[in-house]
């Protein structure tokens, strides 16, 4: 099901489109959020800061961060799983992306739109505790306007 915000402002969805394409280089494999569905034979890599991690994620999803994003933190990963790579909305996710590939890891795929548009798109989250919450970390004021606020609770 479409969320509210695509569906009553899809202006707002081209906007975040265009947003997206100038900001990223499109430099690794992606899907789009809206496209896919969980998969517990896939791992969830978390590129967001660990505030914004804590407060939800996609179930079973590692963090990994992304300002000291190291790769000692994927060492004990088979290089051939398959991974989707996510963030708020796909940039840090992309560079992640970019330095697993760059490092032997090839199954590995950028989420287009990342978390704002997986919950934007009814999709579940949960928090640290593993319970289904509707919390989302916006980064800051001017990101968390891409985020639904009828069905998500921005959190700063």
């Amino acid at each position: 099901m479409a969320s509210v915000f695509v569906q009553a402002q899809g202006y707002k969805q081209k906007q975040f489109d265009k947003m997206l394409d100038g900001l990223l280089a499109h430099s690794v494999p992606e899907i789009e959020a809206q496209s896919t569905t969980y998969d517990s034979t896939i791992l969830y890599l978390d590129a967001r800061e660990l505030a914004e991690y804590k407060v939800s994620k996609i179930e079973d999803a590692q963090w990994v961060g992304y300002n000291d994003f190291n790769l000692t933190r994927v060492e004990n990963i088979d290089k051939d799983q398959p991974i989707i790579v996510y963030c708020s909305i796909g940039y840090r996710s992309e560079k992640v992306t970019e330095q697993l590939k760059a490092n032997g890891f090839t199954n590995v795929t950028n989420m287009l739109g990342g978390l704002f548009e997986w919950a934007n798109y009814s999709k579940p989250v949960v928090d640290s505790t593993n319970n289904i919450t509707r919390k989302i970390h916006g980064f800051d004021k001017d990101w968390g306007k891409w985020l639904d606020g009828n069905l998500v609770e921005k959190v700063y």
